[in-house]
C-alpha cells in the first residue's frame, strides 16, 4: 500500500521512506564492492587488477551523474505535483525522466566505449594497469541503459509511497551479482571481465524490474508512451533540480581524475590502488546519511507542495540530528579498526601498511559530510536548484580540486592528496549548512506565521 505523507509525524515518514533506501542502497552498493572485493584478492595480480578498477571510477562515476541529473532532478518534481493533486502532470514528468535517461544511456556508451583507450591513459593508466581497466570497461559499458535505468527510474517508486518495492530492486540485482561474481570470476577464471559481466546482468534484471513495476497495475502513476515525446520546458525543470546531483557526480568525476593522476606521480600505482579501497570504504559509510538524507526528500518536498511548512521544519532538524549523530560514529569505526576495513578489499602487505595512514587522514572531519548531505537534500527538496547547485560546485571544484594538485606540489605529497577532502569537508559542508539554515529553515518559520 503506499504511504501518505499527510498523515503520521514527520520523522516517522521520513524513516519509513530512508530505512528500505538505505537498505537498497547498500544492497545496490554490492554491485561494484562486491566485484572490489573479489578482485582485490585475485590471485596473481599483486593489486594491479584494483589498481584497473579505481582507474575505471571516473567513468562509471560520469554514468551516475547523468544518471542523477535526469533521475534525482524528476522525482523531486514529481513528489511536488503529486502532493499539489496534479496527477497527470506527475506522469509526464515521469515519462519524460524516463525517455531522456533511454537517450543519455545510448549517447555515454558509444562515446567511452570507442574512446575507452585514450580516456583511461588520461585519468591515470600505465600500461601495466590499462589492461585491467580496459578488460572491465569494455563488458560493463554494455549495461550502461540498464544501469540508467534502474538507478534512475527506482526513485519514482520510492516517491509513490512504495519504499518496500523500491528496497527489492536493488535487492534482486545484487543478490544475483553476488550469486554469479564468483562463477564468472573464479570458477570460469574471467577476472575482472566477469566481474563486470555479472553486473551487467544484475543490473538488467533490475532495470527490468522497475520497468515491469512502474508500467503495471500496483503503480499509483505509471510511465506512458504519450509521455515519452520530450517537453523542453518540463526537461529544463528537471535538469535545474537534478543539476546538483549531477555536479556533485561529475566533480567527483574530475576530483577521481586528478587524484589518479597526481598519485600516480607521487606514488606510483600502489597509491592508485590504495584510493581506491578507500573510496570504497568511503561509499560504504557515507551510504547511510547519504540515504537518509535522499528518503527525506520526498517527504519534505511533499510536505511543502502541500503547504504543511512546520512539519518540513520538523523534518530538517530530524534529519540533520541523524546524520551528525552516524557520522560521528563511523567516523570513530575508521580512527579504530583503519587496518581492518582496508582488509576487507585487499590482502597486499604494502597496500594496508601504506593506507592506514592515508585512511585516517582522508576521514577526518567526516562528520562534516552531515551538513553538506542535509543542506543540499533540503534545497533539492524544495525544488532551491540554484543554491544546491552552487554548494556542489564549491565543495568539489573550488576547494578539493585545486587542494589535490597543489597540496601535494607544496611539499606533502601524497599526504595532501587524501588531506584535500577533509579540508573541503569542513569549509564546504559547514558553508552549505548555515546557507541552508538561514535561507531555508528561518523562511520558513516566518512564513508560517504570516
Amino acid at each position: 500500500m503506499a504511504t501518505d505523507f499527510s498523515r503520521n509525524t514527520v520523522s516517522r515518514n521520513i524513516v519509513s521512506q530512508a530505512v528500505p533506501l538505505i537498505l537498497a542502497q547498500i544492497v545496490q552498493m554490492l554491485y561494484n564492492v562486491v566485484d572490489r572485493v573479489y578482485i582485490g584478492h585475485l590471485p596473481g595480480s599483486d593489486g594491479m587488477a584494483l589498481t584497473g578498477i579505481g582507474l575505471a571510477f571516473p567513468i562509471t562515476t560520469l554514468i551516475m551523474a547523468f544518471t542523477q541529473l535526469f533521475g534525482m532532478g524528476g522525482t523531486p518534481l514529481f513528489s511536488m505535483a503529486r502532493g499539489a493533486g496534479e496527477e497527470e502532470q506527475a506522469e509526464k514528468i515521469m515519462g519524460n525522466t524516463f525517455s531522456m535517461l533511454l537517450r543519455c544511456s545510448v549517447v555515454l556508451f558509444v562515446f567511452c566505449y570507442f574512446f575507452r583507450r585514450p580516456i583511461l591513459f588520461l585519468f591515470g593508466a600505465s600500461e601495466a594497469s590499462y589492461v585491467y581497466a580496459d578488460a572491465y570497461l569494455r563488458i560493463y559499458l554494455l549495461g550502461t541503459a540498464f544501469s540508467m535505468i534502474s538507478a534512475g527510474m527506482n526513485g519514482f517508486i520510492n516517491a509513490q509511497g512504495f519504499p518496500g518495492i523500491g528496497m527489492f530492486t536493488t535487492v534482486i540485482g545484487a543478490a544475483l551479482n553476488l550469486v554469479l561474481d564468483p562463477v564468472f570470476i573464479f570458477v570460469l577464471h574471467m577476472g575482472v571481465s566477469g566481474a563486470a559481466l555479472a553486473t551487467i546482468i544484475s543490473q538488467m534484471v533490475s532495470a527490468l524490474w522497475v520497468v515491469r513495476f512502474l508500467t503495471g497495475s500496483r503503480a499509483v502513476l505509471h510511465i506512458r508512451k504519450e509521455y515519452f515525446r520530450i517537453d523542453r520546458k518540463l526537461i529544463g525543470e528537471i535538469t535545474s533540480l537534478g543539476l546538483s546531483g549531477f555536479i556533485m557526480q561529475a566533480t567527483n568525476c574530475l576530483v577521481q581524475v586528478l587524484c589518479n593522476a597526481t598519485l600516480r606521480n607521487y606514488g606510483g600505482d600502489l597509491y592508485v590502488g590504495i584510493m581506491t579501497v578507500i573510496n570504497s570504504i568511503r561509499e560504504l559509510l557515507s551510504l547511510p546519511v547519504m540515504g537518509f538524507t535522499n528518503g527525506s526528500q520526498p517527504v519534505l518536498g511533499y510536505d511543502y507542495g502541500a503547504g504543511r511548512l512546520e512539519r518540513v521544519r520538523r523534518g530538517i532538524r530530524f534529519t540533520i540530528v541523524v546524520g551528525i549523530t552516524y557520522t560521528v560514529l563511523a567516523w570513530i569505526a575508521v580512527i579504530i579498526s583503519p587496518r581492518f576495513l582496508l582488509s576487507v578489499f585487499t590482502n597486499n602487505t604494502k597496500m594496508l601498511d601504506a593506507g592506514e595512514g592515508a585512511l585516517k587522514l582522508y576521514f577526518l572531519g567526516f562528520c562534516f559530510m552531515a551538513f553538506q548531505f542535509c543542506g543540499q537534500c533540503t534545497f533539492v527538496a524544495l525544488g532551491r536548484s540554484k543554491q544546491a547547485v552552487f554548494f556542489s560546485l564549491l565543495r568539489k571544484v573550488i576547494i578539493v580540486a585545486p587542494l589535490t594538485v597543489l597540496l601535494p606540489a607544496v611539499g606533502l605529497g601524497v599526504n595532501g592528496v587524501f588531506l584535500a577532502e577533509p579540508i573541503s569537508n569542513v569549509i564546504g559542508g559547514s558553508a552549505c549548512f548555515i546557507t541552508m539554515y538561514v535561507q531555508v529553515y528561518r523562511k520558513l518559520k516566518k512564513m508560517e506565521r504570516n
